[in-house]
């Protein structure tokens, strides 16, 4: 069973680490970078497979190079090995030419891999930057496969050669719906998803790779592999912002706050200090 999982790199938005050029513009050069949160779900199900399942587990990104931080963090998680897709012919990609740029990644890895095209595919809801959700579906459009979105839980039936899943459909009233689809498939998982390890032997299994990528982690460059468009053989046209159709009419920074703050600092011991706090949070707590 070969799992690969799709992450990105996302400026870190917490407080006092965004930077904005003087035209409202992100400066990801100045902006920290980290793997993107959602992601976790969907390295949390390759692994909940790779334990139930056996196989491999790839974790692939595109961005320039200093996603390398990115994919050592996904490792840390769980990944056997790593691919960056790397150039600037890709800079400036909406969602569409990201898309056909990962399903070129995919397809690439299926070619080096003997057992032929992945089984599973991950993918996170959606990015904290862009928020669209668009780019795990449109990849999986480029493959031609089934796809299962909003994923909580799910089962893989090797013998059947299909994934069963459970699935969050949000309206009025949540509700749950159990799917079946076919291998080789599309997951993409919901931030509800919760992995499941029930029996004695899996829960050990999890905890021996856990230990075993926790080393891998520290040497990561060595299971790290990087494409170029050129060995992608991807067309320019359709890659990168001359691939992409979108046009974005304009952009609301977010307000950088102050990277620093002052605090009273208040111990249990202190009555006088607690009083005060307690003060403070009265006309909160009834709604003024």
């Amino acid at each position: 069973m070969h799992s690969v999982v799709l992450t990105k790199g996302v400026p870190d938005f917490r407080e006092g680490q965004v930077s904005f050029d003087e035209d409202g513009h992100l400066e990801r050069g100045a902006t920290p970078t980290v793997m993107n949160p959602n992601d976790e779900y969907a390295l949390q199900a390759a692994l909940q497979t790779k334990v139930k399942q056996g196989g491999t587990v790839s974790v692939m990104s595109m961005g320039p190079p200093g996603y390398e931080s990115v994919l050592e963090e996904a490792m840390s998680v769980y990944a056997d090995d790593l691919y960056l897709l790397s150039d600037r012919e890709m800079a400036a990609a909406d969602t569409w030419s990201t898309s056909i740029t990962l399903s070129a990644g995919i397809e690439q890895i299926a070619e080096a891999d003997q057992s032929g095209e992945p089984d599973l595919i991950f993918a996170g809801f959606k990015t904290a930057d862009g928020e669209t959700g668009q780019t795990g579906p449109q990849t999986c459009w480029c493959l031609d496969r089934p796809i299962v979105t909003h994923v909580i839980a799910l089962d893989v039936d090797e013998d059947e050669e299909k994934i069963r899943a459970k699935r969050l459909v949000e309206g009025d009233v949540d509700e749950i719906e159990t799917v079946e689809a076919p291998l080789p498939a599309f997951v993409v998982t919901d931030p509800e998803f919760d992995p499941s390890y029930r029996r004695a032997e899996h829960r050990l299994r999890h905890k021996q790779l856990k230990a075993e990528t926790e080393e891998r982690v520290e040497e990561y460059e060595d299971h790290l592999t990087s494409w170029s468009a050129e060995e992608l053989d991807l067309d320019p046209d359709f890659i990168g912002l001359d691939g992409s159709p979108t046009i974005v009419s304009g952009v609301d920074p977010i307000p950088k706050a102050p990277s620093e703050r002052e605090a009273t600092m208040v111990t249990p011991g202190d009555e006088d200090g607690m009083e005060q706090v307690l003060d403070e949070m009265r006309p909160l707590a009834g709604g003024d």
